[in-house]
């Protein structure tokens, strides 16, 4: 530590220095007892003053909001095509909407089922939202075996029945209820098991993963709209305002 460090703590305390060192000796290193001098004074002041941590932790934690959103608004814009309109990507809602949601998502997550139909009545309510599907099974081995099921069914038309099927279902998704449900939503079960192991579906899983880790998405259900990255279960009425806010103009924001 420097003497002119040990100035920038003082003023930083708001302790103020009753005299200011020598331009030619700011740079110096403290000694040892000027060293133990300034860990007293800070010391003393913070049991005097304790509400410093907590305005300090405040502080940085807003700083860091506002950092991680400034970096989604940027890697937003980086993927917006291949967030916003991969055209390999399962869509429900209206194609041609004023407004793009996109979800990343696991079917093994008790956060994304009980947010499922929030989100697809609000779409539907809304009637101008057009709703990416991002499979993003980070769970279990039976999430990626369910994600590709769908994603097959999706080759019959079927990607959105067999969505709603397995978000419904309560308990653990493995295989054998995959199978299932996808059947009792309509799909070929035969033609899905040879469609499953297709490339492009390797391929589509392996990018929204790299994509979801481009954006720092490490969680589901996580929503990217407009610049902005949400996580977490959401009822329909913070859809809609979500909806409500992509559409103003960015200056009434």
């Amino acid at each position: 530590m420097t003497a002119k460090t040990f100035a920038a703590i003082l003023v930083a305390f708001g302790l103020g220095i009753a005299a200011r060192p020598a331009a030619a000796q700011e740079d110096q290193p403290l000694t040892p007892r000027q060293v133990e001098a300034v860990q007293k004074v800070i010391r003393a002041y913070l049991l005097e003053h304790p509400e410093v941590i907590s305005d300090a932790v405040e502080a940085l934690r807003e700083k860091m909001r506002v950092q991680a959103e400034a970096d989604a608004k940027k890697m937003i814009g980086s993927y917006k095509d291949e967030l916003f309109n991969n055209k390999n990507d399962p869509v429900a809602g209206n194609p041609k909407g004023d407004v793009t949601i996109v979800e990343f998502f696991d079917y093994n997550c008790g956060f994304c089922k009980q947010t499922a139909d929030a989100l697809l009545e609000s779409v539907k309510a809304d009637g101008k939202v057009k709703l990416v599907f991002k499979d993003f099974p980070i769970l279990t081995d039976e999430s990626a075996t369910a994600a590709r099921i769908a994603l097959a069914a999706k080759k019959q038309g079927k990607y959105e029945d067999v969505y709603r099927a397995y978000m419904r279902y309560r308990g653990r998704l493995d295989e054998k209820a995959a199978w299932r449900l996808a059947g009792e939503a309509g799909v070929n079960v035969e033609q899905a098991k040879r469609d499953m192991d297709a490339p492009e579906i390797d391929k589509q899983l392996r990018r929204n993963m790299e994509l979801a880790h481009a954006l720092d998405i490490s969680g589901t259900p996580t929503f990217v709209i407009g610049d902005q990255v949400v996580s977490g279960a959401m009822e329909q009425a913070v859809f809609r305002q979500m909806y409500d806010n992509a559409r103003k103009p960015k200056a009434s924001q």
